[in-house]
């Protein structure tokens, strides 16, 4: 590998592309089509939930911050792949690809704090039933969205401002998109303020909001088995969709965080790129596509909507 200084390192170059000929133009098409679908779902949803004050309560507005969280990444992905697919050279400015990283990062962590206060309200609403509109006050939501977004910004501005400085022995990236971590395993010298940081922050944005999860499901699960038919039946209708959220995305967390700590030569590169893209592309339509379909109040607003 070529040693090059810090200063030098003007664009990284990513490894994972290779030459598919004209077939670039037909996955140029599904990414175009899957980016559309994801565009259009989320904000039908974002507009149905702001226009109608029924849904101006705090499931459907964690909700809403799900799916703007979901335009926030696809928006700083998808236009980004659609370029590199049809470019016969795959380069990218360091700007722009420590800019990617904080957008696809911070994406990850507002996903996972979000679930967290989701299940924090369905525990309430299923738990404390006569108690929650007193518990789940408009403050209290606001406050719980505001953090869920500020905090992840925060914590991963830092994990950007210690990446950047980093000199670098190379500037090849084994991704079709830009990673943190790839791009501190190019450090020339000792990175372990980068580690130690790293680990702080997962333990933070992954056991912290896991640990929330955890415990309130085991508080739900206590209350089905020990209330009545209708408790169970409302339990079951309004976390199905949550927990099919939940398992999707650390389904495609825990593969991405495989694949950047772990050597995966061994792997074929259509399968490693397949659970990269999965990670990032999967939750942003499968969420509309999950609670649009399964909560029948957003349904039928939907349909009055589109169809008038």
């Amino acid at each position: 590998m070529i040693m090059i200084n810090s200063t030098q390192v003007s664009y990284f170059t990513f490894g994972a592309y290779f030459d598919i000929g004209l077939f670039k133009y037909l996955l140029f098409l599904i990414i175009m089509c899957f980016y559309a679908l994801i565009v259009c779902a989320n904000v039908l949803l974002i507009v149905v939930i702001c226009k109608n004050r029924s849904l101006h309560e705090p499931m459907y507005l964690f909700l809403c911050s799900l799916f703007v969280n979901e335009l926030y990444v696809s928006t700083g992905l998808f236009p980004f792949l659609l370029v590199q697919i049809l470019s016969d050279i795959h380069t990218v400015s360091a700007p722009f690809c420590f800019l990617q990283i904080f957008c696809v990062y911070t994406y990850g962590s507002i996903q996972f704090f979000n679930v967290s206060i989701m299940s924090y309200d369905r525990y309430l609403a299923i738990c404390y039933p006569l108690q929650y509109n007193t518990h789940m006050t408009f403050t209290k939501v606001t406050v719980l969205i505001a953090l869920t977004w500020s905090f992840p910004f925060i914590g991963d501005a830092v994990v950007i401002s210690l990446s950047a400085p980093l000199q670098l022995c190379g500037n090849i990236i084994d991704k079709v998109y830009c990673n943190n971590y790839s791009v501190v395993k190019l450090a020339c010298f000792d990175t372990r303020v980068n580690n130690i940081y790293g680990l702080i922050c997962t333990c933070i944005l992954v056991f912290g909001p896991l640990s929330v999860i955890i415990y309130t499901y085991v508080k739900i699960l206590k209350v089905c088995y020990s209330g009545s038919k209708q408790t169970r039946q409302k339990a079951v209708s309004t976390c199905t969709p949550h927990l099919a959220s939940l398992l999707n995305f650390s389904f495609g967390g825990f593969f991405e965080i495989i694949q950047s700590r772990f050597d995966m030569n061994s792997v074929p590169m259509m399968l490693r790129i397949f659970l990269s893209l999965y990670f990032l592309t999967c939750q942003p339509i499968f969420n509309p596509l999950m609670y649009g379909l399964q909560m029948s109040k957003i349904r039928s607003l939907c349909k009055s909507l589109i169809f008038g």
